[in-house]
């Protein structure tokens, strides 16, 4: 069974109704995004990071998977599919997909703010300021945030380096470190990339470039996959 190496960004939950990371005029659900996603801007103040990332998961669990999520889930009977994804919604996992490697941490879970290793799940719940671990630290949410490291970046690098066949979904190709991921990807593997701006984006040519949203382009992988 081929290893299915599949890259997703935000353009695959937006179709679900999730707002993008970072509207055109720069913001995030109206925010600068330094003030809501950066470790800046937790020192500054929690209280409207907690509130906001509330927000998020509240939202994120009114909304469904779409055709594009399944579809990912489906080739499970084909492939051995691993999918790297820098969304922090569950989208993927709701549809079925069984190896989801999220970049930027995940919006259902919290950890504790000084032990990175304390993380527990809060679907359906919300982070108070006053929650604490069992250490007596507050809780934040599992998000890496801008100043941050991305620690499963080393994992996701050696997911790349198994690929037979790699897909991109749903991301530019603009955000680093993730954007280095494509750096792994074995030279003879062949490459589809799905993106409705992929013209405008600077990738290698022997990539297959679908310019397509990410429901829209499946009927092109149907027939590539």
């Amino acid at each position: 069974m081929k290893n299915l190496v599949i890259l997703t960004g935000a353009g695959i939950s937006a179709e679900s109704g999730i707002k993008t990371f970072r509207d055109s005029n720069g913001l995030w659900e109206n925010h600068d995004v330094m003030e809501v996603a950066s470790i800046d801007g937790w020192s500054k103040n929690p209280a409207l990071m907690l509130d906001f990332y509330n927000q998020r998961r509240t939202q994120a669990e009114t909304v469904f998977p779409n055709k594009a999520h399944l579809f990912l889930a489906e080739l499970q009977k084909k492939y051995n599919v691993q999918i790297i994804t820098q969304n922090v919604d569950d989208l993927h996992e709701r549809a079925g997909s069984k190896q989801v490697l999220h970049l930027h941490g995940k919006l259902s879970e919290a950890k504790s703010s000084k032990n990175s290793n304390y993380i527990i799940d809060i679907t359906g719940k919300q982070i108070k300021l006053g929650d604490v671990c069992p250490q007596g630290h507050q809780l934040r949410p599992n998000i890496v945030w801008f100043g941050e490291e991305v620690p499963m970046l080393d994992k996701a690098a050696s997911i790349c380096e198994t690929a037979n066949i790699f897909v991109i979904i749903g991301t530019s190709l603009q955000v680093y470190p993730a954007a280095s991921l494509v750096d792994y990807i074995p030279k003879d593997c062949p490459v589809y990339i799905i993106d409705p701006k992929v013209d405008e984006i600077n990738i290698p040519k022997h990539y297959i470039c679908i310019k397509e949203s990410a429901v829209a382009s499946l009927p092109f992988l149907h027939t590539y996959l």
